[in-house]
């Protein structure tokens, strides 16, 4: 009897405890549920996931991101990723409803025994449920709240999707979140390559990824591992013989940065900061596939050009001298462990390291390395250090090592080949553009020598004189105005006198030859005939007729010096204004973003669609109504001009219009239609100025052209301009061939110093246009050459070659270009003793 009472109220207590419990359940489950989140958004779910910046062609330049992740779908991983991780985290994953009660009994069992509660018996449910939706804080509330998510998500996802979310999502270590990025970052595989113990290795490390990294912990990782493939075996997802097999392997774990297909820096800045601009943090988290315009054949080139160039420069101008003197030879050494911090503290830059010299003789120095490895530089790789005196001045080569280096000196130094050269940090710098003249895609960039050196990038953002290179612009407005490439200007010394300044603007070099045809005071860059013809339409017409080949307003000069360049741009907007004249006078916009998409292939955010040049529109003519004939009768008389002189440094513009355009990437806009870029010089004018152009390349019967290097190539259908600054403080080469434009442009950040002179005078023709050629050597390969169209308001007219008339009996003769009416109708006549002076002076016959 008293047991039945006992019975009875045990059963009733256990009915009470139940009911009890039921409510507090009902009553927690509806607290703790308020303002829950939709478990079902995580079928649609955007895991954090790096931006990555590519080539037109998929190519992979950068990675940004603090995240490494590449989601992957359910039947992309391996069943034995799988096992290894149910076997690990959750082994009645596919028994239990979200959460696991036997799980839970077991760890509070462990813990009463261990007298203290772990974190065990979190399903992968669970697991999921906190990583997406909750804080990682430890209490009551975020645990009921991440109980009710999992019995939720159970309902809602398959099972094969929350453990795709699992396995996408889990932070590995490493900055790995993900199996895909895990498998990469510690092995180096894509997760199907894994073999049974690498796949262990991963399953063991979500539970407490710093303490088992198998990097910085291989021990702790080792035994990890080793657990997880007891695990394994237990639950039979492996055999004996399988089990047998892993357990001898070893980690074979080491770390493997992401994949970069080739090195472009100033291309990933831009592509980033286009991307920050319109997403904001979003950019570097919400696995953006950022396809640019570049490619790698020509990226490359044009990176190894310049590197090269500069160095070449660097070598010319001779040796600086060490870095850092750390000890005198007759000094002690260094301990080894004070040189290693020493090095520690630098980096290479464009395969150019940090060295300190142990000893040296007179045919060899011994140097050590960052490494600790000790290198060996003999006299045929550093016989080229002449001492630096200043940029026109270098004393005479070393005879031995010894003259040169010595112990204690922290240096550079290069690899070539097989053996070790003494090297420079370079001082100088250059920045390369190239655009497709016909839309505007940039095909290459370089903003300098090494990103790492300096994040300047002088393509977009150095605003430097342009010397000689603004002058196909002015000579373009010139025609525009009547002019021809037939008309007579005076190559004649110029002196101007304002109260008690003297401006004197020279050739370079210094020589006159008298009335000259307009078509080879452009190829052979005479400076006091572009005077003359800016005199011809006046300076504020020039300068605003600049503006037509998207020169900012704001950096133009109003005075004569704009003849000679004084005017500031960067590359870029030079290599947009020469697309102009190549283009047949279009004003295509530079742009750098190809197309974005999403990089799980969830589809296109947006695609580019550029204006672009018509190529049919020949017969269209862009002329000024009622434009007054030119007179030259004013040529020798100082130009006026209505504006301020000079532009203000505060307020010139760089390329942040360019590099950021004022786009919405969200408005994918794929209508095939073409847009036609705003047509702003007539294709007559743009078609004889590109003829020019190729004059300063082929020159005339009795001339040579600036850019007769250029030559090189084989090509007819290129050409391009010197440009040469005042003490060779900047040189220039712009230039086009196929439907490729490339300005380089090489100085030093210093705008105080120049490139001085040394065994040749520093000028674009000899410093710049190297660069350029080399790069469209490789640039140039597979364009066809291209044939231009005359366009129909241009004539071919033969010309006697001396005055630029029709020729009369006896005449050189040549044909010339011309815009229908300008045409000369006069004959050639000889005249008789006309005199010219030249800078000194002297005074000779023209004919």
């Amino acid at each position: 009897m008293i047991l039945i009472r006992v019975l009875k109220f045990i059963l009733k207590l256990f009915i009470g405890l139940f009911l009890c419990g039921l409510i507090i359940g009902i009553a927690g489950y509806s607290y703790y549920s308020k303002d829950l989140p939709d478990v079902a958004t995580l079928k649609d779910v955007r895991l954090q996931t790096p931006m990555q910046v590519l080539s037109k062609d998929g190519e992979l330049i950068a990675i940004f991101g603090e995240r490494r992740r590449t989601p992957l779908k359910y039947d992309e991983i391996p069943p034995i990723v799988v096992n290894a991780v149910i076997a690990t985290e959750d082994s009645r994953f596919y028994e239990h409803f979200g959460i696991d009660p036997i799980g839970i009994a077991r760890a509070m069992y462990i813990g009463l025994k261990q007298k203290g509660f772990s974190q065990g018996g979190s399903t992968i449910t669970q697991q999921v449920a906190k990583n997406f939706f909750l804080t990682p804080e430890k209490s009551i509330a975020r645990k009921a709240k991440e109980v009710i998510l999992a019995i939720r998500m159970e309902k809602e996802l398959s099972k094969e999707e929350i453990m795709t979310l699992y396995l996408n999502m889990i932070n590995f270590g490493s900055r790995a979140y993900g199996v895909a990025a895990a498998s990469y970052t510690f092995f180096g595989k894509t997760p199907d390559q894994l073999t049974i113990d690498e796949a262990a290795l991963l399953a063991g490390l979500p539970n407490a990824p710093s303490a088992y990294n198998p990097i910085a912990h291989p021990d702790r990782a080792l035994i990890r591992r080793n657990w997880v493939l007891g695990r394994m075996l237990n639950q039979s997802y492996i055999t004996q013989a399988q089990y047998n097999e892993a357990i001898k392997k070893p980690l074979g774990a080491s770390y493997h940065s992401p994949k970069i297909e080739f090195s472009a820096p100033y291309v990933a800045e831009m592509a980033r900061q286009f991307m920050y601009d319109k997403f904001g943090e979003k950019a570097y988290t919400d696995g953006y596939k950022v396809y640019t315009t570049i490619s790698k054949t020509d990226q490359i080139a044009a990176t190894e050009t310049v590197q090269k160039h500069i160095i070449d420069y660097d070598i010319r101008h001779g040796y600086r001298g060490a870095e850092k003197v750390l000890w005198q030879p007759n000094e002690t050494a260094w301990e080894t462990d004070k040189i290693q911090q020493t090095l520690n503290k630098y980096i290479c830059y464009s395969g150019m390291c940090p060295a300190i010299v142990m000893t040296s003789s007179d045919k060899e120095a011994t140097a050590v390395l960052s490494d600790k490895s000790t290198i060996t530089i003999t006299y045929q790789n550093m016989k080229w250090a002449r001492p630096f005196i200043s940029d026109t001045r270098q004393g005479a080569f070393p005879k031995k090592v010894s003259d040169t280096l010595k112990a204690g000196q922290l240096i550079w130094v290069k690899k070539s080949a097989e053996s070790w050269e003494l090297a420079q940090i370079p001082a100088v710098n250059a920045a390369l553009v190239s655009l497709d003249s016909d839309n505007g895609a940039i095909k290459a960039i370089v903003g300098g020598y090494d990103f790492k050196l300096s994040k300047f990038n002088r393509a977009t953002q150095a605003l430097r004189q342009l010397g000689s290179n603004i002058k196909p612009f002015i000579y373009a407005s010139t025609l525009e105005k009547g002019l021809t490439m037939a008309t007579l200007l005076n190559d004649a010394p110029i002196v101007r006198s304002t109260g008690s300044a003297t401006w004197r603007p020279k050739n370079s070099p210094p020589t006159y030859a008298g009335p000259l045809r307009l078509r080879i005071g452009l190829g052979m860059s005479k400076n006091v005939m572009m005077v003359r013809a800016l005199r011809a339409v006046g300076i504020d017409y020039a300068a605003n007729y600049l503006e037509r080949f998207g020169f900012p307003k704001e950096n133009i000069s109003h005075n004569e010096s704009l003849a000679l360049g004084s005017a500031s741009f960067t590359p870029l907007q030079v290599a947009r204004a020469y697309s102009v004249i190549a283009n047949g006078g279009y004003l295509i916009t530079p742009y750098l973003i190809e197309k974005i998409e999403y990089s799980n292939g969830t589809g296109m955010i947006y695609q580019h669609q550029p204006m672009i040049a018509c190529q049919t529109c020949n017969d269209e003519v862009v002329t000024e109504d009622n434009k007054p004939v030119v007179s030259l009768d004013n040529v020798e008389n100082e130009a006026n001009a209505t504006d301020s002189e000079e532009p203000e440094q505060a307020n010139l513009k760089s390329d942040d219009d360019l590099v950021l355009p004022n786009i919405n990437p969200n408005d994918n806009n794929t209508n095939d239609t073409p847009k036609y870029a705003p047509h702003t010089i007539d294709s007559g004018i743009a078609f004889i100025m590109k003829d020019g152009l190729r004059s300063i390349v082929f020159g005339g019967s009795d001339w040579q052209g600036t850019a007769w290097r250029v030559k090189a190539l084989g090509r007819k259908d290129v050409g391009g301009k010197t440009g040469t600054t005042n003490s060779s403080k900047d040189v220039w080469f712009s230039g086009f061939g196929g439907n490729i434009v490339t300005t380089v442009w090489m100085g030093f950040d210093d705008h105080r110093r120049d490139l001085g002179r040394t065994f040749r005078a520093e000028a674009g023709a000899v410093t710049a246009n190297p660069i350029w050629v080399d790069y469209m050597k490789v640039a140039l390969k597979d364009v066809p050459v291209k044939q231009d169209v005359k366009p129909d308001n241009v004539i071919s007219v033969t010309i006697d070659q001396k005055t630029g008339l029709l020729p009369s009996s006896g005449s050189k003769t040549m044909s010339e270009y011309f815009i229908k009416g300008t045409e000369p109708t006069g004959y050639a006549t000889k005249e008789v003793g006309t005199k010219v002076t030249d800078s000194e002076g002297n005074t000779s016959e023209l004919f």
